[in-house]
């Protein structure tokens, strides 16, 4: 049964520009100010006794083997271990731990099981969103830059995607085919490489409209973009709900939005749409929702259907700030993912519903130096014993912070009185690069709900939707209900 409600969110058109001159949401005063834990309290018998108590709670779980009735699959984009991390410190501290924030916990890390996923692409030792989307939404490893066609087809070839033997379907048309209501929700363009890989089939990621397409030379009539893709084609045309950016790929020239953006299509069509959300700590001076509301919005109406449903909820704008280098930024906008987690996983049962959070690929920022416990993650780590200068706890193997070593001796430049409460400050990188590259780390998949065991040790990442498949029993794949 498919809920007749079809959802277009209409939102800021951009979020790049004021990047470097945004002071909002400082650090919080704790964060500011070396704390020292109350070590006393730690005694051996405590961590004992925490050992037992988790012991027990993990001999108490017990695998939930029956039919999940809904999916919710949250993709933190670029949400690396070491940012799982960093976001659990900073959580704590901004919440005023008296112990200093390293004993935090994220909601999603008291989900019961923890896999690892494998993020490379086929021709790729790191991954991109694109490549990566197609693996954990279609289960099947591609090209980089490429969503939703198979590596026969070669990136920015619109031959290759103009064949249908080589599209690859997604969990979410799995969803639709057995009578589940659908949903895409994002921080990003709708026509991102993430969302994109629920509905798209295309050579190229950055395909976003039809002129994108004439700009590589070809004819949008006959090589489809993905504004097009989703709004006229199976199955983004039928999505209940979406929920995200890309305004400008939707509209055509003549028109302009409700902010005064004008629309970039060169076809006369007026598909609807945006770009990016601004980051969360600017989307409410800006009116636009956050992650958590958008959630709400989405699952109040996609449980209407007594089938069930499939709701794709991407973090994407942690990748965002972490190519910038913005570490502050990529930490509030994780939290905010973490809320919207929350959100879904408190309103919904553990006994019908699956719901998954992993990323797509890592980043290359690294938590470094040996500082004392409850030293305020976003400033200085110590002072290296090589050149007596400090360096900070956070830090990227490349990206456009970098620092040129000063003129009058090669010296690395001394961060000491450094704005570290800017919110656009960006922190030191090894290597200058003009965005910071992604990271060919594995991740983690944090699951709970029916099968959610399946999900658990070192697997590729086109494993994924596999699984979720056989718990929903949708696809043509093994499935529980047909085993």
């Amino acid at each position: 049964m498919r809920v007749d409600i079809f959802l277009v969110a209409i939102l800021a058109t951009c979020c790049w520009a004021h990047d470097d001159t945004d002071h909002m949401h400082p650090v919080p005063s704790f964060a500011l100010n070396k704390v020292k834990p109350l070590r006393a309290v730690e005694s051996a018998e405590f961590w004992r006794d925490l050992g037992q108590s988790t012991l027990s709670s993990k001999v108490g779980n017990r695998r939930l083997e029956k039919q999940a009735k809904n999916i919710i699959f949250f993709l933190g984009d670029g949400f690396s271990l070491p940012t799982v991390t960093a976001t659990r410190i900073f959580k704590g501290q901004q919440e005023g731990s008296v112990y200093g924030g390293e004993e935090a916990q994220l909601h999603f890390e008291t989900f019961p099981n923890l896999g690892i996923s494998k993020t490379y692409c086929t021709d790729s030792q790191v991954a991109d969103s694109a490549c990566s989307a197609t693996a954990y939404l279609g289960g099947v490893k591609t090209n980089i830059g490429t969503t939703g066609v198979s590596s026969a087809v070669t990136r920015g070839v619109c031959e290759g995607q103009m064949d249908t033997a080589n599209h690859v379907s997604s969990i979410l048309a799995w969803a639709q085919a057995a009578g589940k209501s659908t949903g895409v929700v994002t921080t990003t363009r709708i026509t991102d490489a993430s969302p994109s890989g629920n509905y798209g089939h295309i050579a190229e990621r950055g395909w976003n409209d039809d002129l994108d397409v004439k700009n590589d030379g070809y004819n949008p009539d006959t090589c489809e973009d993905l504004a097009k893709q989703m709004i006229l084609n199976d199955p983004g045309k039928n999505i209940n709900v979406i929920l995200g950016g890309g305004r400008e790929h939707f509209l055509d020239t003549t028109n302009s939005d409700p902010e005064g953006g004008v629309g970039r299509r060169t076809d006369g069509k007026n598909l609807i749409q945006i770009s990016d959300l601004d980051y969360n700590d600017t989307a409410l001076s800006k009116g636009d929702p956050a992650l958590h509301e958008m959630t709400k919005v989405a699952v109040e109406i996609l449980k209407k259907n007594p089938n069930g449903f499939f709701l794709f909820v991407e973090g994407g704008r942690i990748d965002h700030a972490h190519h910038s280098t913005n570490a502050q930024r990529a930490l509030i906008e994780a939290l905010e993912f973490e809320k919207a987690i929350k959100y879904a996983d408190d309103v919904t049962d553990d006994t019908d519903t699956l719901i998954t959070v992993t990323a797509d690929h890592a980043h290359v920022m690294s938590i470094s130096g040996y500082p004392e416990r409850g030293n305020p993650l976003l400033r200085i780590a110590e002072d290296s014993d090589v050149d007596f200068l400090p360096y900070t706890t956070l830090h990227y193997g490349n990206g456009p912070g970098y620092r040129e070593p000063s003129k009058n001796g090669g010296d690395r430049q001394d961060l000491t009185n450094e704005d570290f409460d800017n919110i656009a400050f960006k922190q030191p990188t090894t290597l200058p690069v003009g965005s910071e590259t992604h990271g060919g780390d594995d991740v983690a998949i944090f699951t709970k709900g029916p099968f959610a065991h399946l999900l658990t040790g070192v697997v590729e990442q086109s494993y994924i939707p596999h699984a979720l498949a056989y718990a929903a029993c949708i696809g043509e794949g093994p499935t529980f209900c047909k085993n």
